[in-house]
């Protein structure tokens, strides 16, 4: 038998506790099967998140193992998902350009940092941090990404490119505007194709690799018509002087924003030199500088894409060969010279261009080359300045990767009868993320796609990720020249097609049913997060403060609530079950803790009831909903029941809360009550009250001993 210590140490021992070989056939088979859908999905997810496509099979082969060796769950498969991978692009973006070496080691910073501290959560045992996300905001939340996910891959599926806005919604407005103006037919076509293959496959048998199938025939088919046609061509080449007078622009433009950059991280240097000297003069020079830079630099941002949009609009068509092939501008070619009937254009990104090698294109993107073998491992670079800059995102991307991890565990868990421990699978998410960052992974979570499909594969225990990982770690030594010709639109409707699964409008439905509230809360936290996108956090936030401000809200107002005697002879909310009340006795339920928030209102709650029911003599307050109590709280229960007794009106206490009670003893409060005036449930303090205040009076049938609805018809007597 393991001991505990060991148990926690290395919880993936506890898989061989009667394997047996039939097992290990079907981790052997389940995971390779995830890995089927494994490679072409994280390659998508890496472009998702604004990185060369290979960096998802570099998070696909040792997150997976981390995951499942120090996680609770045995079949829950981590890696690259959609949501982490928006989140990550969203968190970079404004720090570096997508793709660049210095984007890439910033993604890598990011997944360590996300370990780090879903990490140290686990270890110290806080997993129930996550509650502050409530479901209703993680809904709202969820259904908007998917959507800012699906959205964002029009760009690749129409073939149409068009530099991003401030706002998601003006990218995917430019995007259509695009796409009326030129889209490349082939380009959709693929992704048609594929959606139309990973829809139909899926609907035969889900057991089917439909993915796989998608990219095998889609790549085949770009290699057999060469569906990627680019050549590099000097600008002596493109007979349009329009052409070469836009680029000579768009290259000065470019080259004095490159300056610019460098003069304005000298002025942010001067500004921190400032502030550590003290010299506060020198910082407001400093900053005016800057911003000065700052406003240069967007108005030549702005004339650049201006530039950018008036060359991708250009279409020219190739005439010639060799040495003396030209290009002319589409459909106007001089007499006696014929073209080749294609549409070829310039691709132009942020960089200047080369005169002696301008990019052109007539096909449609593919994955390209990816190199081969696995990357070094190395501890990623720190620095300082950009992790604190990347600091809320990280808090968000932990946060929310592990409350999908964990929502995936849970969900096999029902399934398989396994026991989930949620700092166990925070420590196993943390480790991914930290081992993952060492071999050039970007942050990962557990995904619910993949871990259906290696449940329904057989999965026994987590050496199925194992096997996963094995087959990710052969694809990157031997078979990722055969993705070269990988289409760039199958990667969009790849990702399109996963995303479809997280968009559930029952959700707002279901959330409304609960609490009205509730259903509010999660269609303002989706409607912001569309809205701000792609600052997605600001979503989040509104939708975490609305919930903290119900939650706040709820524990200022607790409900309160005067009970009577209903047909099951117990005592219901007089009110919401129509039974009149006890003319001498008011019975009164305080549903939550006693603490400062909240104790004036009991106060206000019982002088209410002083005030309006004029014939009461005793109070008897129901204290089982009562289960904390503090000073301000104590505070507030002895100058009621100073106040209801100097008002000659008698006060008792029923099914007072052990710790409650202990306080109470603690503070000298139970003298003032009385011990005879605390009870240990609301029949025995009934019963004793009930003669003493109805002695001389004239209500025949008292409410709380008969059933008493408020239309004054009587049921059966209680004991």
């Amino acid at each position: 038998m393991m001991s505990g210590k060991w148990h926690i140490l290395f919880p993936f021992l506890e898989w061989f506790r009667g394997y047996r070989t039939g097992h290990l056939k079907a981790d052997i088979f389940s995971g390779l099967t995830v890995a089927l859908v494994l490679i072409p999905q994280s390659m998508a997810y890496a472009q998702l998140a604004g990185l060369p496509s290979y960096y998802g099979l570099y998070a696909s082969f040792l997150p997976p193992v981390m995951a499942a060796l120090f996680g609770s769950s045995r079949q829950m498969a981590t890696g690259p998902v959609a949501m982490v991978s928006l989140l990550t692009a969203v968190a970079l973006e404004p720090l570096a350009t997508s793709g660049g070496e210095a984007y890439i080691a910033y993604a890598i910073l990011l997944a360590l940092m996300v370990g780090v501290f879903q990490f140290v959560l686990g270890v110290l045992k806080l997993g129930l941090v996550v509650n502050f996300l409530s479901h209703p905001v993680i809904n709202g939340f969820t259904n908007a990404g998917a959507i800012i996910i699906a959205s964002a891959q029009f760009s690749k599926l129409f073939g149409v490119h068009v530099d991003k806005a401030q706002q998601h919604y003006q990218t995917v407005l430019a995007v259509f505007k695009g796409a009326l103006y030129y889209t490349h037919w082939p380009t959709l076509f693929m992704g048609i194709l594929a959606f139309v293959l990973m829809y139909g496959l899926k609907r035969i048998s889900p057991k089917i690799p439909s993915i796989l199938i998608a990219v095998v025939i889609t790549t085949v088919i770009s290699w057999a018509v060469g569906f990627e046609r680019d050549v590099k061509v000097s600008i002596d080449a493109i007979d349009y002087p329009e052409a070469k007078e836009l680029i000579e622009r768009f290259n000065r433009t470019t080259k004095a924003l490159t300056v610019l950059a460098k003069d304005r991280a000298s002025a942010n240097v001067a500004i921190d030199v400032a502030k550590k000297d003290l010299d506060e003069i020198g910082r407001i020079n400093a900053s005016h500088h800057a911003d000065i830079i700052g406003y240069r630099i967007k108005m030549l941002q702005d004339r650049a894409g201006v530039i950018r949009g008036q060359i991708r609009k250009m279409r020219l068509e190739d005439a010639g060969n060799g040495k003396d092939r030209r290009f002319y501008v589409k459909n106007k070619l001089p007499p006696k010279v014929h073209g080749d009937g294609r549409t070829w254009r310039i691709r132009i990104g942020l960089q200047p261009l080369s005169i002696d090698a301008i990019p052109l294109k007539s096909g449609g993107d593919v994955v390209g080359t990816i190199p081969g073998g696995l990357p070094a491992l190395t501890i990623p670079k720190f620095d300082a300045g950009v992790a604190l800059k990347l600091l809320p995102a990280t808090i968000i991307i932990a946060l929310l990767g592990f409350m999908e991890a964990i929502s995936v565990a849970r969900a096999m868990a029902a399934k398989t009868g396994q026991r989930i421990d949620p700092n166990q699978e925070l420590i196993g998410q943390g480790l991914a993320n930290i081992c993952g960052a060492m071999g050039k992974s970007y942050p990962v979570a557990g995904s619910f796609s993949r871990s259906a499909v290696n449940l329904q594969a057989g999965a026994v225990s987590g050496l199925s990720n194992v096997f996963t990982s094995l087959a990710v770690v052969a694809t990157l030594f031997f078979f990722t020249p055969l993705l070269y010709h990988l289409p760039q639109s199958v990667l969009a409707a790849i990702i399109m097609m996963a995303v479809t699964g997280l968009i559930n409008v029952k959700g707002f439905v279901h959330a409304a049913k609960a609490q009205w509230y509730d259903g509010v809360i999660s269609v303002i936290t989706f409607v912001f997060t569309l809205g701000f996108a792609p600052h997605l956090e600001k979503g989040i936030f509104i939708g975490v403060g609305l919930s903290l401000m119900v939650f706040l809200y709820k524990s200022m107002r607790p409900k309160v609530v005067d009970l009577s005697l209903g047909l099951d002879m117990a005592l219901h909310d007089s009110v919401s079950f129509g039974l009149k009340e006890c003319r001498y006795i008011d019975v009164v339920r305080f549903d939550g803790p006693l603490f400062f928030a909240n104790a004036s209102y009991l106060e206000e709650q019982i002088r209410h009831r002083r005030r309006t029911k004029k014939h009461l003599k005793h109070i008897i307050i129901a204290a089982g909903g009562i289960n904390d109590i503090d000073a301000s709280g104590e505070e507030a229960l002895s100058l009621t029941v100073d106040r209801v007794r100097s008002a000659g009106i008698d006060i008792s206490f029923s099914g007072v809360n052990e710790s409650v009670m202990t306080v109470i003893r603690r503070t000298h409060l139970l003298a003032k009550i009385g011990e005879d005036h605390i009870y240990p449930s609301m029949q025995k303090a009934i019963s004793t009250i009930h003669e003493k205040t109805h002695k001389g009076g004239s209500e025949k049938n008292c409410p709380l001993t008969s059933v008493c609805d408020i239309h004054g018809s009587t049921g059966v007597k209680g004991d």
